[in-house]
């Protein structure tokens, strides 16, 4: 074969098992193997996996190359994809496995303050900005072509070690699709690659709210119903926080001196009953505690169930916490916790009908069917 002429094909089938082989020399050295798996024709379902996909095609230096890793990302060619800050690392299966890195830079301070302040009193919870419910007016900041979150072509370096001399080669334009597809998952990886903290935006919300009360009342304080969502704890229904004036009691009238009775009291003679009704009302009290029945007692949940429910549905932390009406920082607190976890009452019964569920079932309630 001389310098110039095509590689010999290769059949989809034979890649593939050259492909799983070295995969799992990888893993035997301690690599964690993150592959791309899209069922469907539809790459990107959620928001801000649709809202990447979009934003990319809308650069016409884009346009014209994306569509070359559409096929490559749905076969399954992304073996490996695995997002860190600034940079997207995968492993994209060819006529060999082929290394691809896409660095991006990180969003700019200043942009990034002028998103938390555009967004600030518009999204109402953490689990509102992951799941992509939020007006069109906050969808039109994190979407801005220009100062939104997605990063703009050229703050964005490719780089792949097959022998295509395109900047992006069909397996970079595959790897950029499984970013997409990767954010349906998991959005907060978005955040993580943009080298921002998402619960900022959260941050900012709260910060509004504490300084409006602060305007009245000279001292800042966080909204009670807002720590669960801000900390990622479970707060007691009966607890009052720190500093809290408690309710004011009622006066209570001056006990006046009793009068002493003049007319005397008659002692009530002792009710008279049959003997044999006497002898039977012990031993109906006592066949009536036999036969009355126990009150069943619900299972405590500790991290331990949190996290087998969440491997019995399939699910990541954000999924099983939009099931529960909880952040996921809290599932994540319940899963580390080795003891008895204690829920509020609302969240308790949230459990007891999740917990019933079948996968199938769960996975409808999620996506809204």
């Amino acid at each position: 074969m001389s310098y110039y002429s095509w590689r010999p094909y290769v059949p989809v089938a034979e890649r593939r098992a050259r492909a799983l082989k070295k995969l799992a020399t990888l893993q035997k050295k301690g690599v964690c193997i993150k592959p791309v798996e899209i069922a469907g024709r539809k790459i990107a379902q959620t928001f801000w996996g649709q809202a990447w996909c979009d934003h990319l095609e809308s650069f016409s230096d884009y346009e014209n190359r994306l569509p070359r890793g559409r096929t490559s990302v749905r076969n399954g060619s992304v073996c490996h994809l695995d997002i860190s800050r600034g940079e997207v690392h995968a492993i994209v299966s060819g006529s060999e496995l082929y290394t691809v890195t896409v660095a991006i830079k990180t969003l700019a301070p200043k942009k990034w303050q002028n998103v938390k302040n555009r967004c600030a009193g518009h999204i109402g919870s953490l689990l509102e900005l992951l799941q992509g419910r939020f007006s069109k007016n906050v969808m039109a900041v994190v979407t801005d072509r220009q100062n939104g979150l997605f990063p703009l072509p050229g703050e964005i370096r490719l780089q792949c070690s097959c022998p295509d001399w395109a900047v992006m080669c069909k397996h970079v334009a595959a790897v950029l699709y499984g970013v997409g597809a990767r954010l349906d998952e998991a959005p907060e990886l978005l955040f993580l690659l943009r080298g921002v903290d998402h619960e900022e935006l959260i941050g900012a919300e709260v910060g509004l709210a504490a300084a409006a009360a602060g305007a009245k009342g000279g001292r800042r304080r966080i909204a009670e119903d807002a720590l669960a969502d801000v900390f990622g704890i479970e707060m007691p229904a009966n607890v009052t926080p720190a500093g809290a004036k408690a309710a004011p009691r009622r006066a209570e009238a001056p006990l006046q001196p009793r009068k002493p009775s003049t007319s005397a009291v008659k002692p009530r003679p002792p009710e008279t009953k049959p003997g044999n009704q006497a002898a039977q009302t012990p031993k109906k009290t006592a066949d009536a505690r036999k036969t009355a029945p126990a009150v069943a007692k619900a299972a405590p949940v500790n991290g331990k169930a949190v996290a087998a429910l969440r491997a019995k549905f399939g699910m990541s932390q954000t999924q099983l916490a939009w099931l529960l009406g909880v952040s996921a920082a809290a599932v994540a607190n319940w899963e580390k916790k080795n003891g008895t976890i204690n829920f509020q009452a609302r969240t308790f019964d949230a459990w007891n009908q999740t917990a019933k569920l079948t996968k199938r079932q769960a996975w409808r309630i999620l996506n809204g069917l």
